[in-house]
């Protein structure tokens, strides 16, 4: 199937819109034109499911639709063996040598084992680690404009938001960022620890999420978890919302797009 958007016309898209109207998402007649309700509908539907919101029925969206199958369009050769310290020094200027030396292999370790081994979604995590971090070495969030409101204390900005699950002072500052992906909210500690073995381990204590196998792992979770949505994206060689899945808005995004190009000019 196609990626699908407003003015697309077929069978195709009556089957979306059946599956949409399945799923209580769109009502009315199923006549195969994507106009402004169908829009509005996949709309929905990618903000209920947490893929990114764009009103184009891409590749994520229809695999969340279950209308395609994740091996319809996912091809793993795996490049890992090709990532060198040489090479992604390349897409780190500013970053310690011995930084790379010490932190890669865990990195690319974290990939394999939730199989993110395609040269697309390796730049993607390369390059997501320089938009986050800088120096390949996992790091815990300062405070900035951003995440504290004066006069303090710092990280009251996230103690009351709801959508990362903080309930009030001290979250914020308890679930700042952290690790190679800066992991940020209780919710993403709980979720991510989880996911990683470590039960309610990163909740109780979350500087752990700095230590070095675990900040590979929670990087390596984290764009998994996103996958459908990313891979979307770089099909459309769009790196803004490659970024957007990942990061919510654009913050990072020019180190993240000359990370990725640069990579993307040396890993085969």
């Amino acid at each position: 199937m196609r990626i699908l958007k407003t003015g697309d016309k077929g069978d195709d898209v009556r089957q979306m819109q059946q599956r949409l109207s399945e799923l209580g998402f769109l009502t009315g007649s199923f006549d195969g034109q994507f106009g402004t309700n169908t829009r509005s509908a996949v709309s929905a539907f990618q903000r209920n499911r947490g893929l990114l919101v764009d009103g184009i029925a891409g590749l994520g969206t229809l695999r969340a639709l279950d209308l395609i199958s994740f091996d319809d369009f996912v091809v793993s050769v795996s490049v890992l063996p090709s990532v060198t310290v040489d090479k992604v020094a390349i897409m780190f200027p500013g970053a310690p040598r011995q930084n790379i030396e010490m932190y890669l292999p865990f990195v690319l370790k974290a990939l394999e084992k939730v199989e993110l081994i395609d040269r697309e979604m390796v730049l993607m995590a390369l390059a997501t680690i320089r938009a986050e971090t800088g120096s390949f070495a996992p790091i815990s969030e300062l405070p900035s404009k951003l995440n504290t409101a004066p006069p303090g204390p710092d990280f009251n900005l996230y103690d009351r938001r709801t959508d990362l699950g903080n309930q009030g002072p001290p979250d914020g500052e308890r679930y700042r960022g952290r690790g190679f992906i800066q992991l940020t909210g209780k919710d993403n500690y709980r979720r991510y620890g989880q996911k990683v073995g470590l039960g309610d381990d990163l909740v109780n204590n979350p500087d752990i999420a700095n230590s070095t196998q675990i900040a590979a792992q929670l990087m390596a979770a984290f764009i998994k978890d996103k996958e459908f949505q990313i891979r979307e994206a770089l099909r459309q060689n769009r790196l803004d919302k490659a970024r957007r899945a990942i990061n919510g808005g654009l913050n990072g995004l020019a180190a993240f797009e000359k990370a990725y190009r640069a990579g993307a000019a040396v890993i085969n």
